[in-house]
């Protein structure tokens, strides 16, 4: 007879092999970690140091022992931050809100309705995505001038109120809604636009979600349109704003004041992100898995 086997002994390699794997594993995603949020750390620091102990550092420190939150006092009353942060959010709610009014009845019609020229039409909207962002700037700052839309709300939000990809995610997640319910529904009399509210949407949930979420984000971070299509401090976002104070406001040098102001603008964001961060891989998966 052979030498019996040593379950308990393979059992055991096996563990301090899993054991080493994941060590090893968690100790790079930890040294990724900290380069990715090192920037972060360095921004919030920055923002609660003194001006003159900022200044009085020839080596920069990795900490401070007198933390201050007068720069972020004066980020909202040196200059017109609040107002930026009105500016913005009002922007970002109606250009999301409308981008929604747009996008959802237009992902339905093409995941769900019949008609001519159905598929045709969408490969012309996909195709708008191979066109640089860069020519799409030249054609709307054109029209909105032409328009006399400069310096206005309706000139920041009209070129943002439609996106093709947000449409291709929306329209790709209608279609996992079997055809079957679509059926019956229309047997019972149901209109399209009631089955778009009742059924459509509720289960379409996490990827309505996700879109609204990254289209808040991509509003609020929104730079070069405003800073092209306004020149007015009255309409300024918060992205063109910091540009405004680092110019105008507290000076090139406040280095320490500037931190604050771009702390609180990504304030709104990272918490927005860290609330529904589930939402938007949810969002991600199902929108972009037909079946």
């Amino acid at each position: 007879m052979g030498k019996p086997i040593d379950y308990k002994k393979i059992e055991r390699r096996a563990a301090a092999r899993s054991a080493v794997k994941n060590g090893v594993t968690y100790t790079l995603l930890s040294l990724w970690a900290l380069l990715v949020l090192f920037p972060f750390y360095w921004m919030l620091l920055t923002s609660i140091k003194g001006y003159g102990a900022y200044n009085a550092e020839y080596i920069p420190k990795f900490y401070t022992l007198a933390p201050t939150i007068q720069n972020y006092i004066d980020a909202f009353t040196t200059v017109s931050l609040g107002r930026y942060f009105l500016n913005t959010a009002v922007f970002t709610a109606i250009t999301t809100l409308t981008m929604l009014i747009v996008i959802v009845p237009a992902a339905f019609a093409f995941s769900r309705l019949n008609f001519r020229g159905k598929n045709v039409v969408f490969v012309l909207f996909l195709s708008l995505m191979m066109i640089p962002n860069e020519m799409m700037i030249i054609t709307n700052f054109t029209t909105i001038t032409n328009l006399d839309l400069r310096n206005t709300f309706a000139g920041l939000i009209l070129p943002s109120v439609m996106s093709v990809f947000y449409l291709y995610l929306l329209k790709e997640n209608f279609a996992q809604v079997p055809d079957e319910l679509y059926y019956a529904a229309k047997v019972d009399g149901t209109s399209d636009l009631k089955y778009l509210l009742k059924v459509m949407i509720p289960i379409c949930k996490p990827t309505l979600v996700t879109v609204v979420i990254l289209k808040v984000i991509e509003c609020w971070n929104s730079y070069v349109w405003p800073r092209l299509i306004t020149d007015d401090e009255a309409y300024y976002l918060l992205s063109n704003g910091i540009q405004e104070i680092r110019e105008n406001g507290f000076g090139r040098e406040n280095i320490p004041a500037m931190m604050a102001a771009v702390v609180a603008i990504s304030v709104p964001l990272i918490v927005l992100f860290l609330i529904f961060r589930n939402k938007i891989m949810e969002g991600v998966a199902s929108g972009g898995t037909k079946g």
